[in-house]
């Protein structure tokens, strides 16, 4: 069969790739042609466009782009009406795929499938309407979305677990490198590591990293470790590190995490795999306007955490340091609470098991990979 995925960011370029290897298990005819990035054009298939292309975030950079997106997403449209897939799959994405769905629902008999689902249960709810107008089946890697799609909005999913479990315990079950040898390898002393992971993109580095590095400067016997994001420049970084004892590491964000005895993480996946990795954090995300922000996310937001660790866990695990809350102090204040309060460390431990509990077992692109080719098949001979 033929699959047309589409993602718009990094995160969505590596479940994607999981997610085409195991289709290809499951039909071995498959084809794939795609909006999306290195890693999925390493499975195999045509690449019509890199996502890097797409990936604007923010109300102005979306803005000063919306000739390039739009383009884009004429050139997106026509590609499928040309290839004719069996199925599209779209991945998170949702300012983009959410419309190239209504599309292909209103102008083709092509089935639409949405992995890893917007996250419309934190922001944008309206956009259920659409959901249920344009994707045939959507797969959810997230426990607590089910409630919400199902039994508040009565639209049935497919919850098939997270795959960041399964890319977790792939790694730790393989990974054998010593601190001594990781620390050689990339040019760090013999202090424990602090690591720093300040998002994947130019917009939040730039807000995040400088006061993620002010507060970790506090604690000299640690040496700070940033998780260069993928596709992004050390030169980018250097503005933002300044004259700080800082190293700036890329590739390899995963042995970074094995060795780190805390974290400042920004919001997003790296919440999540950092706290598979067992390594204390806090959850640190700058915003323009914070105090106006802060009122907003009390009065508008529809849950009450931002990070998926406590959304996933049902409580407050690790502290979210967002909008007003993110200060150098505050930060700084929570760092010292994780390294030195065992109280707070065993809390932290047991809000992390009680997490990986909810997600369930490796084996999410496996499932998904399963039970779309299935229902594929009997759409096919129906």
């Amino acid at each position: 069969m033929k699959y047309y995925l589409i993602v718009g960011e990094a995160s969505g370029d590596l479940h994607a790739s999981h997610l085409m290897a195991a289709l290809q298990r499951e039909d071995p005819q498959a084809e794939f042609r795609f909006f999306g990035g290195d890693l999925m054009a390493a499975v195999g298939g045509t690449r019509v466009k890199h996502y890097k292309e797409l990936a604007y975030m923010g109300f102005i950079p979306v803005l000063l782009h919306l000739r390039t997106i739009f383009a884009a997403m004429k050139q997106c449209k026509a590609d499928i009406a040309a290839w004719h897939p069996d199925v599209v799959i779209l991945v998170d994405y949702p300012g983009f795929n959410l419309k190239i769905a209504k599309f292909v629902h209103a102008c083709t008999d092509i089935p639409v499938y949405y992995y890893i689902s917007p996250k419309i249960w934190a922001w944008k709810e309206y956009r259920i309407k659409n959901i249920k107008r344009d994707v045939d089946e959507l797969f959810s890697i997230l426990p607590f979305e089910i409630d919400f799609f199902e039994q508040k909005h009565g639209y049935p999913i497919h919850y098939v677990g997270n795959p960041t479990v399964d890319e977790v315990s792939a790694f730790r079950a393989s990974y054998a490198e010593s601190f001594r040898d990781f620390a050689k390898d990339n040019c760090l002393d013999d202090r424990p590591i602090m690591a720093l992971l300040a998002g994947s993109r130019k917009q939040e580095i730039k807000d995040n990293l400088p006061d993620m590095i002010r507060a970790a400067s506090a604690f000299p016997e640690f040496q700070m470790v940033v998780a260069g994001a993928p596709g992004i420049d050390l030169e980018f970084y250097l503005p933002y590190t300044g004259q700080a004892d800082v190293k700036v590491l890329f590739g390899c964000t995963y042995p970074l995490l094995s060795h780190a005895t805390v974290a400042l993480v920004t919001s997003g996946t790296a919440t999540l795999e950092t706290a598979l990795f067992g390594v204390p954090q806090a959850v640190c995300y700058h915003t323009p306007l914070p105090k106006l922000i802060a009122f907003l996310k009390k009065h508008i937001l529809k849950v009450p955490y931002i990070s998926l660790v406590n959304l996933i866990a049902g409580q407050e695990v690790v502290q979210e340091l967002v909008a007003d809350k993110m200060t150098v102090g505050q930060m700084r204040g929570e760092l010292q609470r994780l390294l030195e309060d065992h109280r707070r460390q065993e809390a932290v431990r047991d809000g992390y098991a009680e997490m990986a509990r909810r997600l369930g077992d490796p084996g999410a692109p496996a499932r998904a990979a399963r039970l779309m080719v299935q229902l594929l098949a009997k759409r096919n001979h129906s």
